[in-house]
């Protein structure tokens, strides 16, 4: 997952959970947290708990995210988030429990007594995750016309130069769809699945290649003996299951996105 990605999706996360981006610089981000991802996120239990006892005013935190060490300014401080951190995994998490299906509109630039049409889009984002002895993750965002059925990927990355709202904006009216969202989820699963299956996997051949190797050295040391141990089978299914390669996917979230500025 690139440094770029990081903060597109941190944009996303605290734009649909209701927080404030006060900050969207280069590499970094200044968030006003809400009360409700306050408690989610900044671990601080003992605080909550002796202002619902006393009646205090709420303060939820301001946090500053770097998403890229060397564009942001020397002087902005906070928390580096990178694939691998804690705190992103937690935002995955955070996510997957709160977040898992959002609801947003476009705000158009609107003209003098003009009405907007906005077009029902699915977006699912992805993790497709390669196994064997090693592992490598690709995240994957999806957006599906549900009125047309076009398909294009890097959805996320096409929402960032358009307004986003979670109510519809004055004089809008949305377009029902004609296909439903598990329809269009089912499309999004075939097309993925489809294109697993065409490409050629030299990962999955280097780890069969591994397996082999390792396999021929287990049964060399074991060689001569004509009843094999338990052992011997404990360790030829351990190397099996280290080694066979698959695909994994996992959908980390998603929803349905009004908008008037169909992507390309």
């Amino acid at each position: 997952m690139l440094q770029r990605e990081i903060h597109q999706y941190l944009e996303q996360f605290f734009m649909a959970t209701g927080c404030t981006i006060e900050e969207n610089g280069q590499g970094f981000l200044t968030v006003q947290l809400t009360v409700e991802m306050d408690k989610e996120l900044m671990n601080r239990p003992f605080y909550w708990t002796y202002l619902e006892k006393t009646g205090g005013i709420p303060n939820p935190m301001k946090v500053t995210f770097i998403t890229d060490q060397e564009k942001a300014p020397p002087d902005v401080k906070g928390e580096f988030v990178h694939f691998g951190a804690p705190r992103l995994h937690q935002l995955f998490e955070t996510a997957r429990k709160l977040a898992a299906y959002i609801r947003l509109y476009e705000r158009p630039v609107m003209q003098t007594g003009q009405n907007v049409a906005l077009h029902p889009w699915l977006n699912v984002n992805m993790k497709i995750s390669y196994c064997s002895d090693r592992k490598k993750d690709v995240f994957r965002s999806f957006g599906l016309n549900l009125i047309n059925g076009n398909l294009i990927e890097s959805f996320d990355e096409k929402m960032n130069s358009i307004v986003l709202s979670p109510k519809i904006p004055d004089y809008c009216f949305t377009i029902s769809p004609i296909i439903m969202p598990v329809s269009g989820l089912k499309r999004i699963e075939s097309y993925l699945t489809s294109e697993v299956q065409s490409k050629d996997h030299p990962w999955a051949d280097a780890a069969m290649k591994r397996w082999e190797e390792d396999s021929r050295l287990l049964d060399h040391f074991y060689e001569g003996v004509e009843e094999k141990p338990e052992t011997y089978f404990i360790e030829k299914k351990a190397l099996k299951e280290q080694y066979s390669p698959s695909v994994h996917v996992d959908i980390l979230n998603g929803g349905i996105f009004y908008l008037n500025s169909l992507p390309a």
